[in-house]
């Protein structure tokens, strides 16, 4: 049991927050090391050499990571946050996104604009239902959450289109699939920055 009381998946990867102290699944958290120079660096995808340290994917818990030395500790070692990191994060996190929406559309797991998607969610063959940020909230609100899938508005209109090749996209769904899985990993994440609501609700039910 963890600390919250819930049951501990043991298939379930989990890391422990150096802002939070809170353990939990760290598809939820992002991974940092040290670089050579003391600086810190996000690894988001995870690959980097060196003593990893966590932290959720959230704003104020990153910005109270830099503020407060937390990166420091978390690497046993003083080490310097840059001043750009979070726009670092979030330009990663929406090029990995967008990068993982682009391979999806080229295996025919994906669809963008409003009567392919509403097939393909009338059909029952959309896991994601991801909608532009900026786009109009009476076009978003005619389409619907794939039941048991997710819904997430934190790309722009112009960050879905480079994924299809076009200058904007409102409405995009994916097929389930490895793919799918590791963008809904990234749009979480990307999320948590952004503070677009990520849940399972679109415009209906």
């Amino acid at each position: 049991m963890t600390r919250g009381g819930r049951t501990k998946d043991r298939e379930t990867p989990e890391r422990r927050c150096i802002v939070t102290g809170e353990t939990q699944p760290k598809a939820g958290l992002i991974r940092f090391v040290a670089g050579p120079d003391a600086i810190v660096v996000p690894d988001l995808a995870e690959k980097l050499p060196g003593r990893g340290f966590w932290v959720i994917a959230d704003k104020n818990a990153l910005d109270k990571a830099a503020a407060k030395g937390m990166f420091s500790r978390g690497a046993k070692a003083q080490v310097s946050a840059p001043p750009e990191l979070l726009e670092m994060i979030e330009t990663g996190l929406a090029k990995r996104v967008t990068d993982t929406l682009s391979l999806a559309r080229k295996a025919g797991l994906a669809v963008a604009g409003f009567e392919k998607v509403k097939d393909w969610l009338a059909g029952g063959r959309a896991k994601v239902l991801l909608q532009a940020s900026d786009g109009s909230d009476r076009g978003k609100g005619k389409l619907w959450t794939p039941p048991g899938g997710r819904w997430f508005g934190c790309l722009t209109a112009s960050e879905l289109g480079l994924s299809f090749g076009r200058d904007h996209v409102i409405h995009s769904a994916l097929a389930p699939g490895r793919l799918t899985d590791m963008l809904i990993r990234d749009a979480s994440r990307l999320t948590g920055l952004r503070g677009h609501d990520g849940g399972v609700s679109a415009g209906k039910e």
